[in-house]
């Protein structure tokens, strides 16, 4: 022992203690994680949102991980990334919360996963110079108590963290919402058994195929649905059917020529309320009649009943001037709906009949085509004095197609709306605004097409400290009026944040306007300049009414009573949304998966004005839509040679300075030290 203690003091035991130190060292990392997240995103790290849902569990949650080893390198990070991501969800929940990781070259792991609904996926892979495909489990799947909630093919890091924590959120309000139940919850296939006798593909295994993915759903949600078939035929009763629940009917005609009714379509229904699983027969035209639908009916079903049973945020919509309809025959507004469907229920209201229900605290108005009358205004004004927030996404014009041979006409829209927003500090202008900077179409034979009435905003146009814009490279909007935030600017109770505009290049046009992609930029280059397209005013705004015009028809009244509500000044801050286009909101630009930026920022936009602004940043965390600024081809070029050339040369130099030093250096020791050398020859 003594000459073990004599050891460690002594200088030969250095280099054994530091072997031991970095090795305790190494032991110690593994523990206890600790990571530095230096991205601009915050990629790595945990939003707000994310910590609180996990740290309140109050059951058991588990999150299982499938992803098959010796991935690609593309995909191998995403499995990095998942696993590092747990990590932090595990840091910074309670006990609740866990996760484990399967190794998936075992077999009965493979069932497991595929017991939770998990599929392999095929992607491709390099390999020995041959590009190949390989079948891989690249998903996750999430119980909390019986319930189980899946992500399927993970295939890129960015909107994980999104999608685990929405997916969290929403195992746990059905699940406990299922568990306070006791009325049922049904699902119910109304289908005509005389549709059998016609020659529709895929009828006949319908009813299997619901029963298939309704067991599925069930077993995952506690067993507390129910599923009823039912065959109408009573011209009444599928007529009530069809106006209840917008059912598809058919007219079938009859060997004797006749025509009966019948009806088709599938209903999850609890209590008064109901959503329609979309499921219907289609026909096409080379294949005839046949049955859509039936691919995604469990997952179809196992989403609206999330919806359903989910405490969805109300947010009401105006209607009554022609704006964009939620239901219509063209769907325009099918992607805008569906975009908000997981967390908010759009409430039509119509003011010339209604008021605005004090439980809401958002209301959207979006392309409205005629005025608002002074009442309708004034219950819009008094809404936004009790502090609540208004979203406005409003045209300047009212556009209607000509024929082959005459253009389209543009009729200014005076909603009336400017009424308040000019009290609130902006104002929306008859015009719209174009920029060279614009969305470029390509169309085979004609080449690039230059849509100069959708200006394509690089993130340079975004705001990025906004969570509404934040991490959005580019985004594009169409036919959008140009906004005057004079008001605004010179008011320092509002606080104005200008979330979007056009870049240097943009002009206005208010007159002879033509969406021709033929037309050129203006000649005078001194009328182009940054137009803002999009902004949020926030504060306690000064109402646009000295009182409620209902009281003037009050007014010559003989009663000795008076009374009066009305606001001058709001009580609460509250937050407006202005841009001068409803186009953003259109299937047009909004795409079915709400993966496309300007989606995000529609979303993002809603969220923070319903108090939702932690889920804006982590729907766009890790995104990449960074765009390349549009620059000179001369500019391009010097760029190119300097990658090209420049570099070497720089490198090349950088490498004769550093020699020429050292031998300076080497010079300078030899002439101080050994001046006398006899082996160095000196000319």
């Amino acid at each position: 022992m003594k000459k073990f203690l004599e050891w460690l003091k002594s200088p030969k035991s250095d280099f054994a203690l530091l072997i031991i130190v970095l090795i305790l060292a190494c032991i110690a990392g593994h523990n206890a994680h600790l990571r530095l997240d230096i991205t601009s995103q915050r990629s790595y790290s945990l939003s707000e949102a994310s910590k609180r849902t996990v740290r309140t569990l109050t059951e058991p949650l588990s999150v299982k991980v499938f992803f098959s080893d010796n991935l690609p390198t593309g995909y191998s990070k995403v499995q990095t990334y998942v696993k590092d991501i747990l990590i932090e969800y595990k840091g910074a929940a309670n006990k609740n919360f866990s996760y484990t990781i399967y190794d998936m070259d075992k077999p009965e792991n493979q069932k497991v996963a595929s017991s939770y609904g998990l599929r392999q996926i095929q992607i491709q892979e390099v390999k020995n110079n041959e590009v190949g495909f390989k079948q891989v489990w690249m998903g996750v799947a999430i119980t909390y108590g019986d319930s189980i909630e899946v992500i399927d093919s993970i295939t890129n890091e960015a909107g994980f963290e999104y999608n685990l924590t929405t997916k969290i959120a929403k195992i746990i309000s059905t699940t406990d919402t299922l568990a306070g139940i006791s009325d049922a919850i049904t699902v119910t296939l109304y289908a005509t058994d005389a549709l059998g006798n016609f020659n529709i593909n895929g009828f006949s295994q319908v009813d299997a195929a619901v029963q298939q993915a309704f067991n599925e759903v069930n077993k995952k949600n506690l067993n507390r649905l129910t599923y009823l078939k039912k065959a109408p035929t009573d011209e009444e009763e599928i007529n009530n059917l069809a106006e209840k629940y917008g059912l598809q009917t058919v007219s079938l005609r009859n060997k004797d020529g006749s025509n009966s009714p019948a009806i088709f379509g599938l209903v999850l229904e609890y209590q008064d309320a109901f959503r329609v699983i979309p499921l219907s027969i289609y026909r096409h035209p080379l294949f005839g009649f046949m049955i859509t639908g039936t691919d995604e009916i469990e997952e179809n079903i196992s989403d609206s009943l999330q919806n359903l049973l989910s405490k969805a945020t109300q947010i009401g919509y105006i209607t009554g001037h022609e704006e964009a309809a939620l239901t219509d025959e063209q769907g325009n507004s099918l992607h805008f709906v569906t975009l908000l469907s997981d967390m908010y229920e759009l409430k039509e209201l119509n003011l010339k009949d209604e008021d605005i229900p004090v439980n809401l605290t958002s209301i959207i108005i979006n392309g409205p085509k005629s005025a608002y009358s002074q009442e309708e205004l004034y219950k819009i004004d008094q809404f936004v004095m009790r502090g609540g927030n208004v979203m406005i996404f409003a045209d300047p014009f009212n556009m209607t197609q000509g024929n082959y041979y005459q253009p389209a006409t543009f009729t200014p829209i005076d909603s009336g709306l400017n009424t308040l927003l000019e009290k609130y500090g902006a104002k929306l202008e008859s015009n719209y605004v174009f920029d060279e900077n614009c969305y470029v179409a390509r169309q085979q034979g004609y080449g690039n097409i230059n849509l100069w009435w959708a200006p394509q905003l690089s993130g340079k146009q975004l705001n990025q400290k906004n969570p509404i814009t934040k991490n959005l490279g580019y985004v594009i909007f169409l036919q959008a009026g140009g906004l005057n935030l004079t008001g605004a600017k010179e008011n320092k109770d509002i606080k104005l944040t200008v979330l979007a505009e056009s870049s240097e290049k943009g002009w206005k046009e208010s007159r002879n306007i033509q969406l021709n992609p033929n037309m050129t930029a203006p000649y005078d280059k001194s009328t182009e300049n940054k137009h803002e397209l999009a902004v949020l005013l926030e504060g306690k705004f000064e109402s646009a009414f000295e009182k409620n015009p209902a009281e003037e028809e009050n007014a010559n009244s003989d009663s000795n009573l008076s009374t009066s509500t009305h606001l001058a000044k709001a009580r609460q801050s509250g937050k407006i949304f202005v841009t001068g286009t409803s186009y953003i909101t259109s299937n047009q630009l909004i795409d079915e998966k709400g993966s496309e930026p300007v989606s995000m920022m529609v979303r993002n936009a809603v969220d923070y004005m319903n108090g939702n602004s932690d889920l804006c940043s982590m729907r766009t965390k890790g995104v990449s839509f960074q765009s390349i600024s549009n620059t000179s081809g001369v500019y391009a070029a010097i760029v190119e040679y300097f990658c090209i050339i420049g570099l070497a040369l720089i490198c090349a130099a950088a490498g004769l300075i550093v020699w020429r030093k050292r031998s300076l250096r080497r010079r300078k020791i030899h002439d101080r030290y050994n001046p006398d050398d006899q082996r160095e020859i000196k000319e």
